[in-house]
């Protein structure tokens, strides 16, 4: 049992959680992408993501191992996108770090969900059974492309009205 609910139940609620963390990330990013800020969609993409990055902490493991590595990288750079927006409004140096931080969020996010769906996903888990097959690093290393240039282009675009 984890907060009162079966193992199963807890883990399809984190499941969607993070489908919707991830999903509302990929339309924050785009809207920076476009000059645009969408403040709702950024507070859910934030508050799914450190929800997301917290509950996989509550999952039983014998060790210290790569999921709560990510986890605590993810709530560390989850927490400077905190600042940055909230806190610094986005004011000079606080744009960039924020967009860093945010693509890095949803980055974390996707690929933890590469890593769940080579695990989980029977077709994919024949295709990579150790995660060290061609087919798993390629899957990781298109992910890395895709996030450095979404990474980039909201770098390059995102000039929110609040920012100084």
């Amino acid at each position: 049992m984890i907060l009162g609910m079966s193992v199963e139940a807890f883990t399809k609620l984190h499941v969607a959680i993070s489908l919707v963390a991830i999903l509302s990330g990929f339309v924050a990013v785009f809207a920076m992408i476009a000059r645009r800020q969408l403040p709702a969609v950024t507070l859910l993409f934030l508050a799914t993501t450190i929800l997301t990055s917290a509950t996989g902490f509550l999952f039983h493991s014998a060790k210290i191992g790569p999921p709560h590595i990510v986890g605590a990288i993810s709530l560390v750079v989850l927490a400077i996108a905190l600042v940055a927006l909230y806190g610094r409004k986005l004011a000079g140096v606080w744009r960039p770090i924020y967009v860093v931080c945010a693509v890095l969020a949803l980055y974390l996010n996707v690929f933890v969900a590469i890593v769940q769906a080579f695990q989980k996903l029977p077709g994919l888990a024949i295709l990579a059974p150790t995660q060290t097959e061609p087919p798993f690093v390629s899957a990781q290393g298109a992910g890395l492309v895709v996030f450095v240039l979404l990474g980039v282009l909201a770098w390059r675009n995102f000039r929110p009205a609040t920012a100084a």
